[in-house]
């Protein structure tokens, strides 16, 4: 058994980000985003301006930042997502669109969902913030499980090689 895993040589392991930027779970999450971000304008253009106006004070209040927190968290999302595309397209190489990625912030924004003011909002304003959100969770979980691909390795590894290697020493082999 020695002598196979001998055989195995590890250059580069295979890239989870880069098979999941290029398959149709990320299609439909950025088709998802984009949808999203339409939607999000069409309402705060239109029905959304109109239910706004029917608010008291504190509704108000919370309509106006709620809905500045939506659009900012969709605009950040959206960042992220094109930055993706574009590295699943050549457009970009992974460092610079992980230079670019930086400058979005996935992890702020989210709504408190609660709070003062926050039941008087229009249900199909909460609706938008809720579907966001789930939005956010799953950049934030694809976002990280790509990070984690980039940790260095030492080179000339095979992460696979070196499991075969330990059974084979722990078995004698």
């Amino acid at each position: 058994m020695t002598d196979h895993i001998d055989t195995i040589t590890g250059d580069a392991p295979i890239s989870f980000a880069d098979r999941l930027i290029g398959s149709e779970f990320f299609n439909e999450l950025f088709r998802t985003g984009m949808g999203l971000v339409e939607e999000t304008a069409r309402y705060l253009d239109g029905p959304g301006r109109e239910e706004s106006r029917t608010l008291n004070r504190a509704g108000s209040l919370v309509y106006a930042t709620e809905s500045m927190r939506l659009t900012t968290q969709l605009m950040q999302l959206t960042s992220w997502l094109l930055l993706q595309r574009a590295v699943n397209e050549g457009e970009m190489t992974p460092s610079q669109a992980g230079q670019e990625k930086n400058k979005a912030n996935l992890a702020a924004l989210s709504s408190a969902n609660e709070g003062p003011g926050w039941e008087e909002l229009p249900a199909s304003l909460k609706d938008l913030i809720d579907r966001s959100v789930h939005l956010q969770k799953r950049v934030q979980q694809l976002d990280e499980a790509m990070s984690g691909e980039t940790m260095p390795r030492p080179a000339n590894t095979n992460p696979v090689n070196q499991q075969l290697t330990r059974l084979a020493t722990a078995f004698g082999g």
